[in-house]
């Protein structure tokens, strides 16, 4: 989906501070949010990591700039477990004493999970971002849509987010490391000779024009 949470090529949002001997975990707290979506996906089962991303990003756009990466991390983990019956948003709000904000709605399957043909594209290939938009999850980042670019690596298949985030479970694909130029890109202000290598699946490509 196109969304605030997609920020690749953005501007307007400042330097990035780097923290001396930064550690893992800032608050107890977030250590624990971790270790629950660790075991939600890993143990429980209770979502996929598909399924969380979309979460997340399902998030209003105010919501999500103004909470840290472990309270997003928070939200996505509840609004699934709300989504999946495991508990209620009643609870959850009696539970904080006070306002729980969910994630919104999840588009349906029907709405999602464009399919390409699996294992087209091989090293030296040149190809071309499909340029489209989904209310469903998706890992293409906008700034790389409609460009063209090179493969120059083949990995094993693996599962298709689009569907996977939605619940449609079986279906893997090819993924390509594809190598863009940095003006291909951003234009002719970008710097001269610097790539970028995106990893994007089978059917988020097609043969360059």
């Amino acid at each position: 989906m196109d969304g605030i949470h997609d920020m690749g090529g953005m501007e307007g949002f400042g330097a990035i501070e780097m923290e001396p001997d930064e550690p893992t975990f800032h608050e107890p707290w977030q250590a624990r949010v971790f270790a629950m979506n660790s075991a939600c996906i890993g143990i429980l089962k209770a979502y996929n990591a598909d399924e969380y991303r979309h979460a997340v990003e399902r998030m209003s756009p105010t919501h999500y700039l103004s909470a840290h990466y472990y309270e997003r991390m928070l939200t996505g983990i509840a609004t699934l477990l709300v989504e999946g019956g495991t508990l209620t948003h009643e609870q959850l709000e009696a539970y904080a004493s006070g306002a729980f904000r969910l994630s919104g709605p999840l588009a349906s399957p029907q709405q999602v999970g464009r399919s390409g043909v699996d294992g087209r594209f091989a090293i030296g290939d040149t190809v071309r971002v499909l340029d489209w938009q989904t209310p469903g999850h998706t890992r293409v980042p906008r700034y790389v849509r409609g460009k063209e670019g090179i493969v120059r690596h083949v990995a094993p298949a693996f599962p298709y987010p689009d569907h996977s985030a939605h619940g449609l479970l079986g279906r893997s694909e090819s993924t390509y490391h594809v190598e863009f130029t940095a003006r291909e890109l951003w234009g002719e202000q970008a710097e001269e000779g610097a790539t970028v290598v995106v990893d994007l699946w089978d059917s988020y490509l097609a043969e360059a024009r």
